[in-house]
């Protein structure tokens, strides 16, 4: 196991923890780890959801490791297939990821928990990205991915000046789905993964990909995407024997038993 990336199977769920004290920041080789376990989570039919975390109350991460820049660690140094922190790039994950973000999300560490799926913040929990007071942009997403999140106005604000957003603002705004008390933060993230598996796999698939692909488009594109056969998960979705036993029981008034087929 791993010193500074930590997993545990919690039935359909997997537990990631950043464990490097004492801010969990992330180096390339810690990129490498966490996607290494994304894609043993991708590949593992026994897997619905995942949990990212960080160890500690303070940080859930600062993001890139200034002591590894300091180390010759390259500003664009390459972090491998999934980019920074593993996930960052990781776009053909058809699984959902949530953030159980225990405290500061700080530059890359923010920028990891915008490429999560659904978000849980503890109430002392906070986000910013201060990139651009020292220098550099927040290009492992954050450009791209936090004025679709927030209203273009906050997020410009964020991320020209460094703005700190607190768990209770980010909440308001709807960047998080959830702010609970730190003891509380896994518990509430396992029961909403949890929620989360109860879904049929192949569907939660379909969505992923769905939702993937139509991003960038119109609505209208999106529908000639969606219709065009194109699209490998949400075909097997529609093929799928699970597609015909939600139908069925539903009709019959009893729990789906999905198969993921």
């Amino acid at each position: 196991m791993s010193v500074s990336v930590h997993t545990e199977h919690r039935g359909s769920v997997l537990l990631i923890t950043l464990n490097r004290p004492k801010a969990n920041a992330i180096d390339c080789a810690t990129s490498f780890e966490i996607y290494e376990a994304l894609a043993k989570f991708e590949q593992n039919p026994s897997l619905q959801v995942a949990i990212i975390t960080g160890a500690g109350q303070r940080f859930f991460s600062a993001g890139w490791d200034l002591k590894g820049a300091a180390a010759g660690e390259a500003v664009d140094a390459h972090h491998g297939p999934g980019g920074f922190a593993g996930l960052t790039e990781l776009f053909s994950l058809t699984k959902p990821v949530i953030a159980a973000v225990n405290g500061m999300a700080v530059g890359g560490g923010f920028e990891l928990v915008l490429a999560c799926d659904l978000i849980v913040a503890a109430d002392h929990a906070q986000f910013f990205l201060p990139e651009a007071q020292i220098g550099i942009a927040p290009d492992s997403g954050g450009v791209f991915r936090l004025p679709k999140r927030l209203p273009r106005a906050i997020a410009m604000e964020m991320l020209l000046t460094g703005k700190r957003l607190s768990a209770e603002e980010a909440l308001r705004w709807g960047l998080v789905n959830a702010v609970v008390a730190p003891d509380e933060l896994i518990a509430t993230a396992l029961a909403l993964a949890e929620r989360v598996a109860a879904s049929a796999p192949l569907a939660q698939q379909g969505i992923m990909e769905l939702v993937s692909a139509g991003e960038s488009l119109s609505v209208q594109q999106a529908f000639e995407l969606q219709r065009s056969g194109s699209l490998p998960a949400y075909k097997r979705m529609l093929q799928s024997q699970d597609a015909e036993e939600g139908s069925n029981a539903f009709a019959e008034g009893r729990p789906p038993i999905w198969k993921g087929c």
